[in-house]
């Protein structure tokens, strides 16, 4: 379960995969190629948060219950995790 953004900090997409590194650079090819995806309309492409999860079940689980979330208590559990809300993608996308 992972959480991404635009450059700005402004808009969040939360989403559930079981491949982090190849979901994040399908995140940043939509955005270059101009699909008209949630994501790549709001150009969300950089990582601020993501859980690991054993079973699909309880990563969709917690997906479903943070889309439910207030914006405030979202950004709280962001910076929990990522203190200065850095983008973390670069560990785990090839260059």
């Amino acid at each position: 379960m992972y959480i991404i953004t635009n450059p700005y900090r402004t808009t969040f997409y939360i989403g559930v995969t079981n491949n982090l590194a190849e979901r994040l650079q399908q995140h940043h090819d939509n955005i270059e190629n101009g699909k008209k995806t949630f994501a790549a309309k709001y150009n969300l492409q950089h990582l601020v948060y993501y859980e690991k999860f054993t079973w699909i079940q309880n990563a969709i689980a917690r997906e479903k219950k943070l889309k439910g979330w207030r914006r405030d208590k979202k950004l709280h559990l962001i910076r929990v995790f990522n203190e200065n809300f850095e983008f973390l993608e670069a560990q785990f996308l090839k260059n």
